[in-house]
């Protein structure tokens, strides 16, 4: 049994902290904040990221960070990519050398253009673990079958991780490129959002297998250029992570590019959707990516002058298709 600390009360924090607690772990909550909090102890439930998902009474919650950390073994950073280096400011001094950190956000920071591993590591001493790929919170919690990948620059810990979370439900998969894995895993919310889009305009099947094709092809020209390796993305955290993203109710980025396509302008989908959207930032930072390694990305550039310089959404798509001819590969 190890002392689990998971950073953060959300959706898929939840869904991680309850299966290491019935692994026979010791887990406990950081919350952001002293309602949220006193909600999940009132109905033993998050009613808006995990809604008739019960939490074991034995499952502790705390928003002081000192006693949250307390003797943690296996520190879960479970919070909004944007929020990934205050959080690991706020840690910093409660850590033990020994207490391994695994980031389960997924994104690039928008002002240093680093991956998250990085953004941990330029402030943390500690080890860090990644860990990616197809995995929505909401089925995950109700033990439905889900694989991931584990990666970090000391693969031995990654090791480790991987044994503490593996479960007959929740499998668990050990990948070396950690460039690869991470900018997978980021970069497939900004398709997810294209894919959205296409969806509230009414175009159908062959536009979104058209869409997360091509989305993966640059997915993988930008990992390769950042030094990831091309089968990372036909792997769970590319073309698995992409499906589920691009194709599932429970998306948020599908679900806010779904609106944007509907005609509502980029705040307001946000506001409806109500939770975070990762491929928002993400988007802004791929831009940034895409220009700092010369990467063509069509479909990225697109739905960045859509969402950021408020292009017309049907003559975005048509200058998709307009573009010069070029063979597939």
């Amino acid at each position: 049994m190890k002392k689990i600390t998971v950073i953060g009360a959300g959706g898929w924090g939840l869904a991680l902290g309850l299966l290491l607690n019935e692994k026979g772990n010791n887990v406990t909550f950081w919350c952001y904040e002293e309602k949220e909090k006193e909600d999940i102890l009132q109905h033993r439930e998050n009613k808006r990221c995990l809604p008739g998902i019960k939490i074991p009474l034995e499952i502790n919650f705390t928003t002081s960070m000192a006693e949250a950390l307390e003797e943690a073994e296996v520190a879960v950073m479970a919070v909004p990519s944007k929020a990934v280096r205050a959080t690991a400011q706020k840690m910093k001094d409660y850590l033990q050398p020994s207490t391994i950190i695994v980031n389960v956000a997924k994104g690039v920071e928008e002002e240093t253009l680093l991956r998250l591993s990085q953004v941990i590591e330029s402030v943390l001493p500690n080890a860090v673990v990644v860990l990616s790929g197809p995995s929505h919170a909401e089925e995950v919690a109700r033990h439905i079958p889900t694989t991931v990948t584990v990666s970090s620059q000391d693969m031995k810990y990654a090791y480790e991780i991987q044994d503490l979370f593996m479960d007959m439900y929740f499998r668990v998969y050990t990948n070396e490129d950690l460039i690869g894995i991470e900018i997978g895993g980021a970069l497939k919310n900004v398709i997810a959002l294209a894919a959205g889009v296409v969806e509230g305009m009414g175009f159908g099947d062959n536009t979104k297998a058209a869409l997360m094709t091509r989305g993966i092809a640059e997915m993988t020209r930008l990992g390769i250029a950042m030094g990831g390796k091309p089968n990372t993305f036909a792997g769970l955290t590319g073309i698995g992570d992409l499906i589920v993203t691009c194709t599932s109710g429970h998306s948020r980025n599908r679900r806010a590019g779904e609106l944007i396509g509907q005609g509502y302008t980029m705040d307001e989908a946000i506001q409806k959707v109500n939770m975070v959207v990762e491929g928002v930032p993400t988007t802004k930072a791929g831009y940034a990516l895409m220009q700092k390694y010369q990467v063509e990305m069509p479909i990225l550039n697109a739905i960045y002058k859509v969402i950021f310089e408020n292009e017309p959404v049907k003559e975005t798509i048509y200058n998709l298709m307009l573009r010069d001819k070029k063979d597939e590969h």
